[in-house]
């Protein structure tokens, strides 16, 4: 008991960069996601196609590869040539990685919602605009929680993927402990903190489910 409370502070301090990690890339994924599902999902062909093309390259490809690229090839790529920190490139791959799959979620709700509503909505004089923020979009919420629910606990062991980048997150610093005392049990503990997390999040989803639950 003793050891596994001298190893809680480096871990708690691991957990950190981890969750900083995690709320960043939900901040900036979540709304990019929305826009390109409403891009994907307009008349306007060619701005469609560029990202059902953007999409497909980044559920295509491994989030790593992805990172690794940022990190180390962006530098040498004509025209671009920057030299992104370790944490704001994982940030960039997370995040643009992430907001692929959440626009998908978004294009599915939106798309499962019924056409009539929409002419109704064009009777009663709603712009475009109006009908998906006032009509559409409270229904597609209910709708995706399940699968944004998935998606976000996914995006906690995703985390782990950053100690390629020598990142101290949660992963790497249980790492660097049983390379040193030459013992399992900082991933034991570590597995429960990545579990506590995922814990929360299924509580916090289950939770919105419920209350949304209410309106059907």
């Amino acid at each position: 008991m003793d050891y596994i409370l001298s190893i809680l502070g480096p871990l708690a301090e691991g957990s950190l960069v981890t969750l900083k990690l995690f709320f960043i890339t939900l901040a900036l994924a979540v709304p990019l996601g929305l826009a390109l599902a409403l891009i994907r999902i307009s008349r306007f062909t060619v701005a469609s196609q560029a990202v059902n093309g953007y999409i497909w390259l980044m559920r295509g490809t491994p989030l790593m590869l992805q990172m690794l690229f940022i990190y180390y090839a962006l530098p040498f790529v004509p025209g671009i040539g920057i030299r992104l920190p370790d944490f704001p490139a994982a940030i960039v791959a997370f995040a643009l990685n992430y907001a692929a799959y959440f626009a998908e979620i978004f294009r599915a709700g939106i798309q499962s919602i019924d056409r009539g509503q929409y002419e109704g909505a064009k009777v009663l004089g709603f712009s475009y605009g109006q009908t998906m923020r006032r009509i559409v979009l409270p229904q597609v919420v209910k709708r995706i929680l399940p699968p944004m629910s998935n998606e976000t606990i996914t995006l906690v062991k995703d985390t782990s993927l950053i100690y390629v980048l020598a990142l101290n997150d949660l992963l790497r610093a249980a790492r660097g402990i049983v390379q040193r005392d030459f013992t399992i049990t900082p991933f034991i503990v570590a597995a429960g903190f990545y579990l506590l997390m995922t814990l929360v999040l299924t509580w916090f989803f289950q939770r919105l489910e419920k209350r949304h639950a209410v309106y059907d």
